[in-house]
């Protein structure tokens, strides 16, 4: 695989984390559910996983890059390990909004585990690695993801700013703490 190979398949998954932030968006606007904890933590993972094809747009592709974005989906993969045996238990509904039959949850822990297989067959290819004589640019397509994910991940911030306020999460949040009176 070339450098410029790579670069487009780490704009593409910009794109496919940009998804998965703005599907979370609106599991919390659109049907309003507001996230848990967990739930929190799994979107700042999906967040820190784009950080790695961020650096390899920018910088060009290096191992170390994949190493930050494999490092968050591992820890990813914890947390929705954590909230799926929360409720795994016969006879709890779980916690959400379930989509294709699954919770957030399980999907995001679906997404982390497939992020570490790509990842890691990405390293496989080790042409990427080497020296570019004429420097890249990034191009729109890939700007735009990179505008997309700082975007989704301000949001994510305020949203969490909003719903906890300057103190620990509630489990079970019902209402923005800032915003009640």
């Amino acid at each position: 695989m070339t450098s410029n190979r790579a670069i487009t398949l780490n704009v593409v998954a910009l794109y496919a984390l940009a998804a998965v932030l703005a599907t979370a968006f609106g599991a919390q606007f659109i049907l309003g559910e507001l996230p848990c904890p967990l739930c929190l933590l799994q979107r700042i993972m999906f967040a820190l996983l784009a950080i790695g094809p961020i650096l390899n747009i920018r910088y060009g592709p290096r191992p170390s890059h994949y190493a930050l974005s494999l490092l968050a989906a591992i820890v990813g993969a914890v947390v929705a390990t954590r909230q799926v045996l929360l409720h795994i238990v016969p006879g709890d509904a779980g916690y959400g909004t379930a989509l294709f039959g699954y919770h957030f949850y399980t999907l995001a822990l679906m997404a982390f585990v497939a992020a570490i297989a790509l990842i890691s067959l990405v390293l496989l290819f080790d042409h990427q690695f080497a020296p570019q004589p004429v420097p890249r640019t990034a191009g729109i397509f890939a700007t735009v993801a990179v505008g997309l994910i700082i975007f989704l991940t301000a949001g994510n911030f305020a949203s969490a700013l909003l719903e906890c306020g300057f103190k620990a999460c509630v489990d079970d949040p019902v209402v923005y703490e800032l915003l009640k009176r």
